[in-house]
């Protein structure tokens, strides 16, 4: 499948994937920070973002997506960075194709099984009537009535666009394929789990106040990864690229030897 993706910059490829419900445009200030240092690529995983929708959604598959576009771009020494979901995808990308990348970045996700939640999430966007929302402000109000976290709820409706029919009129739509995304949510959640011992450099970053990776992950992690490090970035949940964007930057940067 052919991804949507924004390029800046030049010097060895930087690639990064979102995590669930996410686009490329997350990344979008660190990518410009990174751009002086590397070509930064921010992709749009399938049934995310601009990138084409699929039945077909699984870590699998959205690691053979990068692995087409790895080829298309003809990138060598590339360093892949992904978050939550996005970091799933990139273990089992590197899992499946050793030597492919040269070194990982991971935020915020560690390689077991995890148990299946944002099935809130989900319901609360499918309770979203869209027939009847005139705008982002109407779409709003349907998802206060079942979440309260005010950066969740932002988050999600930047996934709000307008679009255009045959006839011309336009209606709002999500840009992610909720139905599929509502089917297979589990799918999110299950492990990438190396069949042998990976030797690339590895850098697996956690927020100090997100539960994702804990002191029980940091030893499979490092039986996994042999040649990998953890670092705690400090004032950050889950979102650790939104909540501390400069000590994501510098772990970056030092782990890159840039």
């Amino acid at each position: 499948m052919k991804l949507f993706f924004r390029k800046s910059g030049e010097g060895p490829p930087l690639v990064i994937l979102h995590g669930l419900f996410g686009i490329s445009d997350n990344w979008a200030a660190l990518a410009k920070r990174w751009s002086e240092h590397f070509t930064v690529y921010t992709l749009d995983l399938r049934n995310h973002g601009q990138s084409p929708h699929s039945s077909e959604w699984n870590y699998h598959v959205m690691a053979e997506d990068i692995v087409e576009f790895i080829a298309d771009e003809k990138l060598t020494d590339m360093t892949l960075l992904g978050h939550s979901m996005g970091g799933k995808v990139s273990m089992e990308l590197v899992n499946n194709y050793p030597g492919a990348v040269a070194r990982l970045i991971v935020c915020d996700i560690s390689p077991r099984q995890y148990p299946v939640h944002n099935r809130n999430v989900v319901d609360a966007l499918e309770s979203v009537n869209l027939k009847e929302c005139n705008s982002r402000r109407d779409a709003e109000q349907f998802l206060r009535q079942s979440l309260h976290e005010e950066g969740t709820i932002q988050f999600l409706l930047k996934n709000l666009f307008w679009k255009e029919n045959e006839t011309g009129d336009k209606k709002l739509a999500w840009r992610f394929n909720l139905e599929v995304i509502s089917a297979h949510l589990d799918e999110v959640y299950r492990p990438t789990i190396p069949e042998i011992r990976q030797e690339l450099p590895s850098l697996f970053l956690r927020g100090d106040r997100s539960d994702y990776v804990t002191q029980e992950d940091f030893k499979l992690i490092r039986e996994l990864y042999r040649d990998s490090e953890i670092v705690t970035i400090p004032n950050a949940g889950h979102w650790i690229h939104a909540d501390n964007a400069d000590a994501v930057f510098s772990e970056v940067m030092r782990f890159s030897g840039r």
